[in-house]
């Protein structure tokens, strides 16, 4: 999985005003607002309904429209991606089910759209969308403008041959062995930064292929020992090659080395907006359902504990 790289500018809050009407009755909230229940279903998860004491926590304007705008671009599986083939107003994938699930349990319902992926920040910044998801980073510099809602993390996973027959476990384990990564990744930058520090006398010879795949394939054919990708792709390169490799199992590391947490992004000045979401997040975390919707994406893997608010590592 690529890094998804943007930049940031200045800060600047401003809704996008839209109604939405949706059946059900109502529940009193702080102001004399109502509450208006929301259910949405989740393909191989099931329904997801509001919860009138988190809903109190959205924000009264946001509460009072009933919806707000995420933007996004597609593809970039298994995060989002285009529901039908040409078409580009309908979505799937991991961050738009979640996104979609969290929504509801506050009482509100999010419409995504696509957008170029340089004009994600711009875009907020100038209030055309309430937030922006799609398997975005959570990066220090980035929370600058933005206040990111965590909920999951993926690092850097290892690849092995099945049998695991050099007892490959943590990155220590790279040592003295031939590494396969993709050309100028931060795997080949971070595994030269920890060889020199940590690999005294046992250097990790590091052989860059132009495309994953490649590394893959050389792994295979027993030109190299391990491959080191994010984590996220490997899940399912496992998965294909059954019998021929396997991802190892780092009990101390279960969202890969050096993982960075993946966030949906608010404007910095909607703190109490993120806050709700992290809330909802929390809570499909703790009754199963965040389970359930990363098991139906096979990433299980980057799933989190805690659902956090601006943890990034970097």
């Amino acid at each position: 999985m690529r890094i998804r790289q943007f930049a940031l500018l200045g800060a600047a809050t401003a809704l996008l005003a839209a109604t939405a009407a949706c059946g059900g009755s109502t529940a009193p909230a702080a102001g004399g607002d109502e509450i208006k229940p929301v259910s949405v279903t989740i393909d191989g998860v099931g329904a997801v309904t509001t919860d009138t004491d988190l809903a109190k926590k959205v924000p009264a304007d946001v509460r009072g429209r009933g919806t707000l705008t995420v933007a996004t671009n597609a593809p970039y599986q298994p995060f989002i991606d285009f529901k039908v083939e040409g078409k580009n107003d309908e979505f799937k994938g991991l961050d738009h089910d979640l996104f979609q699930a969290a929504s509801a349990r506050l009482g509100l319902k999010a419409t995504f759209s696509q957008q170029p992926f340089d004009g994600l920040v711009p875009g907020l910044q100038a209030g055309k969308y309430d937030a922006i998801a799609g398997g975005i980073t959570d990066k220090k510099e980035r929370q600058q403008v933005a206040t990111f809602v965590d909920y999951s993390a993926s690092g850097t996973g290892f690849l092995v041959r099945t049998g695991n027959p050099l007892g490959v476990r943590t990155v220590a384990d790279l040592c003295g062995r031939k590494v396969a990564v993709q050309k100028a990744s931060n795997q080949a930058k971070n595994l030269a930064t920890y060889a020199k520090d940590s690999c005294a006398g046992k250097p990790i010879e590091v052989k860059e292929y132009p495309e994953n795949p490649q590394a893959v394939q050389a792994l295979i054919a027993g030109n190299v020992d391990v491959v080191a990708a994010t984590k996220v792709n490997l899940v399912d390169t496992a998965a294909s090659l059954t019998g021929k490799a396997e991802l190892v199992d780092d009990p101390s590391a279960p969202n890969g080395w050096l993982a960075s947490p993946n966030g949906f992004g608010f404007l910095k000045a909607n703190k109490e907006l993120a806050e709700a979401y992290r809330s909802a997040v929390q809570s499909l975390i703790d009754d199963g359902t965040y389970a359930k919707i990363l098991g139906q994406w096979k990433q299980t893997p980057i799933a989190v504990k805690q659902a956090t608010i601006d943890q990034a590592v970097d």
